[in-house]
């Protein structure tokens, strides 16, 4: 049996974006997959018939990303494909082409339309009319409605200010999106019998969500100046039965003091998920109200304490899809619990039901009002994402698709094996797998692994660095401290914490892994982490010399610098911290792992991205300065064009890197 190496994620196969055709006969996905010589992935359209349960591939461009039903037949998708929109494409226009492509018929897809702006998320509200989430520039709102000379006009402009950006708003960049200052989401409509579209909001109004329910669409955002994380949002009814032209938008109701808000229609209700943060800051649970469509008042449906979604990690997925969807009365929705994401139905009556239970890891899913089916995209007993159905009665899976199977025939894949201890008074959960050929009277390293978040969770999914490793002759292992999701508010819970509890967790881990596998060398113990996991490398290089070598990607090192500089807004780190730059600032230099820089004796290989603007690479060069001037083996790798998310969607040569990098840092010190 082979080892897993780390080429081996190039022939993945990565599934995305299921929905049913609206008669549910059928369901259309996105198949991704890397392209090491163009360095980027392809992703194609792929269809599932229910009749028969085939599955056929739609299109092979490798550029399909995303579609939408227009019928029980016909699927609408956006792409470049021919040489004019491409040269539309190069000169920097923005504008989105669509095509049509009939799934019973067979054939090429042929052009359908194109909308005059950068579109997004669209929803069918009658025959040819749509309603569409399109970018919105504050500096030129009406481009979309310009003749050719004056979007020639706008876009030259923008390319003689290539060399300026000007700020005028927090936050003014995002993670992957680049400077976002001006930049907004709008709400569009298209009429495609007319070729007519109209933009329904104002310019500066930054869209949240937007669901069609009793034959209204009901939009929620605000007209906003810092459009971040923002705690305040208004509701809106857009009425469109007689035409474009016609269309009125009315503002129901403007509320405060919530997070992370979406809405979601089940069957006679429309839902409100979201939080007010009261209890535990911006990562508190959502809740499920009941929305009055006449004046927007709300009624509580279920104060749940868990997550509405999943957040079990790992560095095998790419692209996303529905993680809450209705059918009839009730919702069905994913849920973290423990170390992993289970399916569980919301129904009118506020109960919250246990649908699929199973270890391992839903990450999206489907339903349709014409039978007790679910589609979901899984992973399941150490494989790789493949498309499942679910029966919503009796919870019985069965596999619908065969992906990835000989991406990791005749190779070792480690199985988790659970571990349970008791750190701070609390139950901790973890997981360690066993090196390849594992013989209980040799020795061998170990690696440490810390997950992001922190309100994540490891479980026991196929996580490719991992078995990388344990193919290796590593002993791997993981833990869910103080701090991660998959139980209630109160464990998630760790504002002006950090490096407490969930450090000792950590260290308490160590110790019961090490007392229970004797095998391991305790000399030859590594340690790495990305993103809260960075963080928690950062403190504990300033805690103990216990790791002979450390790895910390995309980290955060100093709150104080971090302040005002992500693009999760001014008000994440003051929120995490329990403090601010300006009244407390010892405060969030005493949870700064900066702080304890001076202490660091272990050798350390630090891993950022130039373009990361959720933990900013200035994070990372601090934390490498402070030990490199002072002697300490490190090493700093920063990848140019990649985000916070290198390790699970940046190029495919440059993830190949990152690992090789972190791989020979560990080899280098706890195999010398």
């Amino acid at each position: 049996m082979e080892s897993i190496n780390i080429r081996d994620i190039l022939g993945y196969r990565f599934l995305s974006g299921v929905q049913y055709s609206p008669d549910g006969n059928r369901a259309a996905f996105v198949a991704a997959q890397s392209n090491e010589e163009d360095n980027c992935y392809e992703r194609r359209l792929w269809l599932y018939e229910c009749a028969d349960s085939s599955l056929h591939q739609l299109t092979d461009i490798g550029k399909e990303d995303s579609f939408v039903w227009e019928d029980d037949t016909h699927i609408l998708f956006p792409a470049v494909r021919s040489s004019s929109e491409k040269k539309r494409a190069s000169s920097g226009e923005k504008f989105t082409p669509y095509y049509r492509l009939c799934v019973s018929c067979g054939g090429e897809a042929l052009s359908a339309f194109t909308l005059p702006f950068a579109a997004g998320q669209m929803k069918k509200l009658s025959d040819g009319l749509w309603a569409v989430a399109g970018t919105v520039d504050c500096a030129v709102p009406d481009y979309y409605a310009m003749d050719k000379e004056g979007r020639e006009k706008a876009d030259q402009a923008q390319k003689d200010e290539k060399d300026y950006e000007v700020f005028t708003e927090t936050p003014f960049w995002a993670n992957g999106g680049g400077v976002t200052s001006g930049m907004r989401t709008g709400l569009f409509l298209y009429d495609e019998k007319t070729n007519t579209c109209r933009r329904m909001t104002e310019p500066g109004f930054d869209l949240d969500s937007f669901e069609l329910f009793n034959g209204r669409l009901y939009i929620m955002g605000e007209t906003e100046n810092t459009p971040g994380i923002r705690d305040h949002f208004s509701l809106y009814e857009l009425t469109f039965s007689d035409g474009i032209e016609k269309a009125e938008l009315r503002k129901i109701r403007a509320y405060e003091h919530f997070y992370g808000q979406s809405l979601v229609p089940a069957g006679d209700t429309l839902l409100l998920v979201a939080s007010e943060g009261k209890r535990h800051g911006l990562n508190e649970n959502s809740w499920f109200y009941r929305v009055s469509t006449e004046d927007g008042s709300l009624s509580v449906l279920r104060a749940e304490e868990y997550s509405c979604y999943s957040s079990v990690g790992s560095d095998c997925r790419l692209g996303g899809g529905a993680q809450m969807a209705a059918s009839g009365n009730t919702l069905y929705h994913l849920t973290t619990r423990e170390g992993n994401s289970c399916l569980y139905a919301l129904t009118p009556d506020g109960e919250d039901r246990p649908i699929v239970v199973k270890d391992g890891s839903i990450d999206l899913l489907a339903v349709s009002d014409h039978h007790k089916k679910a589609l979901i995209v899984a992973m399941y007993d150490m494989k790789l994402q493949e498309l499942y159905e679910a029966d919503l009665d009796s919870g019985d899976l069965r596999q619908l698709s065969h992906f990835n199977d000989s991406a990791l025939e005749g190779k070792y894949v480690a199985s988790p094996i659970p571990l349970q201890i008791e750190s701070e008074g609390l139950p901790i959960g973890g997981w360690v797998l066993l090196p390849k050929d594992y013989d209980p009277s040799k020795k061998y390293p170990a690696v440490l692994d810390i997950h992001g978040g922190p309100k994540t969770v490891y479980g026991s999914v196929f996580y490719h660095e991992m078995q990388v490793w344990a193919g290796m002759g590593y002993f791997v292992f993981f833990c869910n401290p103080k701090g991660s999701d998959g139980r209630d508010n109160l464990f998630m819970d760790i504002r002006g914490h950090y490096g407490e509890t969930d450090y000792k967790n950590l260290m308490d881990f160590t110790d019961a892994v090490l007392a229970r596998y004797p095998a391991i060398d305790q000399t030859r113990v590594c340690e790495t982490g990305g993103s809260y996991g960075g963080f928690m490398t950062n403190w504990i290089i300033g805690h103990t010399d216990r790791f002979v070598c450390a790895a910390s990607q995309r980290s955060i090192a100093n709150w104080l610098s971090f302040y005002g500089v992500s693009d999760i807004g001014v008000t994440f780190g003051s929120d995490q911290c329990g403090a601010d730059p300006f009244d407390s600032p010892e405060k969030m230099w005493e949870q700064s792992p900066m702080r304890y820089a001076a202490n660091v004796s272990t050798p350390t290989l630090f891993i950022h991205s130039d373009e990361d603007y959720r933990c900013p690479m200035a994070e990372g060069l601090q934390m490498y300065t402070s030990i490199a001037s002072r002697g300490i083996p490190s090493r700093l790798v920063l990848f140019h064009g990649e985000n916070h998310e290198l390790s699970r969607s940046g190029k495919p040569k440059h993830r190949l890197r990152r690992l090789e990098e972190i791989t020979g840092w560990f080899e280098k010190y706890a195999k010398k």
